[in-house]
């Protein structure tokens, strides 16, 4: 494969290419888009080694052309598929550390929005009238914590900062501080239920419409983590039916088509994505776009690791941070 680049990056936002550039290596000929791969439409890989999130759909043909994938995500669900898929033993490398802390922060702002009722406080400035706008504090409240890795573990401490009662839901225990109960203890009685899990094979749909008749009546929900954890048209059932009482997303199933459809400006026919699009008329649902991990402090972390990563790897052929088969 000939080519000028060493690394081309995809679905690099403007913030995250400023940072980029400010890091990239002595000698280092880089490319860089905001798109997609398959919106940006390129036939072969622009270069040897490509960094993507989670968006992007690799083509199949580019196994045999790639040296290696560097995901710019703490997850690497997405880099383990691609790899069944096309048999390959192709290096990908992720980064499991650099947004621990601030899409932790993020799930807390999310459900401190749902329990005070935002952005309705915010449309009723225009009348600066208070009805209906009465909410809950954090103080007391059961939350439970369902996935307690690098960032579950980040918001089981800004929980107990807060005063409330946390617990942990996950197979592997390795936090002592962590007070760990079964999902079938934990669910009836948590108030809100915050989804933090790694997606793998076993997990995907977990949170189903089955899974939220277990949760306690009028729970919040939030999910950071992955979007197929916890389908789009469950949460709307979970909502129709009076078991949750409000509900956050930052991911999606079936993201790269909600995404792709969303910036080009026509939703997809797609019953995941007309599900997410009645969950945004919803008054009490708050949606962002895959964004829990955007601070500057994080992104600033990415980039540097990333550049380690890439060092890593023109040095020894292997990644740092590498992505479990």
């Amino acid at each position: 494969m000939e080519n000028q680049l060493d690394v081309f990056f995809y679905e690099a936002f403007e913030e995250e290419e400023a940072s980029l550039r400010r890091l990239v290596l002595p000698g280092l000929r880089v490319g860089f888009v905001p798109s997609t791969i398959q919106e940006h439409g390129d036939a072969h890989p622009p270069a040897p080694i490509i960094s993507i999130r989670t968006q992007s759909e690799i083509p199949l043909s580019w196994a045999s052309e790639l040296k290696a994938i560097i995901a710019r995500t703490t997850g690497y669900d997405h880099l383990k598929t691609y790899k069944d898929a096309t048999g390959s033993k192709l290096p990908c490398g992720h980064l499991p550390k650099y947004c621990s802390r601030a899409v932790a922060e993020q799930a807390m702002v999310l459900w401190l929005s749902l329990l005070r009722n935002v952005p309705a406080p915010i449309e009723h400035f225009k009348t600066f009238d208070r009805d209906g706008l009465t909410g809950l504090e954090c103080e007391g409240k059961n939350l439970l914590v369902v996935g307690v890795g690098n960032i579950g573990s980040e918001i089981v401490r800004i929980g107990a900062g807060l005063g409330m009662k946390v617990r942990g839901v996950d197979i592997v225990r390795r936090h002592t501080a962590v007070d760990y109960i079964s999902i079938e203890e934990g669910l009836p009685s948590a108030d809100i239920v915050v989804c933090a899990m790694n997606l793998t094979a076993s997990n995907s749909g977990y949170f189903n419409t089955e899974r939220f008749r277990k949760f306690r009546k009028g729970a919040v929900f939030v999910n950071v983590a992955r979007g197929e954890m916890s389908p789009a048209g469950d949460v709307l059932k979970a909502l129709d039916e009076g078991i949750l009482s409000s509900a956050a997303l930052d991911v999606y199933d079936n993201e790269k088509i909600l995404a792709v459809s969303l910036r080009a400006g026509k939703a997809a026919d797609h019953p995941s994505v007309q599900a997410v699009l009645e969950l945004a008329k919803r008054p009490n649902v708050i949606l962002t776009p895959h964004n829990a991990f955007n601070t500057h402090e994080s992104v600033e972390r990415k980039s540097r690791q990333t550049m380690d990563q890439i060092a890593h790897f023109r040095e020894h052929g292997t990644f740092l941070w590498q992505a479990p088969d």
